[in-house]
């Protein structure tokens, strides 16, 4: 299986999206990395085909509209500060 996910900062003002070939592991990389320590992961998507995935993410990393769409759908899931982030 191969990830897409949406990390969100503590003050959930920021954002990151990324790729992985195993979620766990990468979001307990993260966790290590001073800049990332304390986000949580709020979603993801779990593909078959690894350039599925890899599509996706740079959907999500390039195009507004996309990111705007999936905050969209997981309003519910996301603190109110991110609402206005990019």
């Amino acid at each position: 299986m191969f990830y897409v996910y949406v990390l969100q900062s503590e003050n959930g003002k920021t954002v990151y999206y990324g790729f992985t070939s195993n979620l766990k592991q990468r979001f307990k990389k993260h966790q290590e990395m001073a800049k990332h320590a304390g986000w949580k992961l709020v979603y993801y998507e779990a593909y078959l085909n690894e350039q599925d995935a890899r599509d996706r993410e740079r959907m999500l990393k390039q195009y507004g509209a996309a990111r705007g769409h999936l905050k969209q759908r997981m309003r519910r899931s996301l603190s109110t500060g991110l609402e206005s982030a990019g």
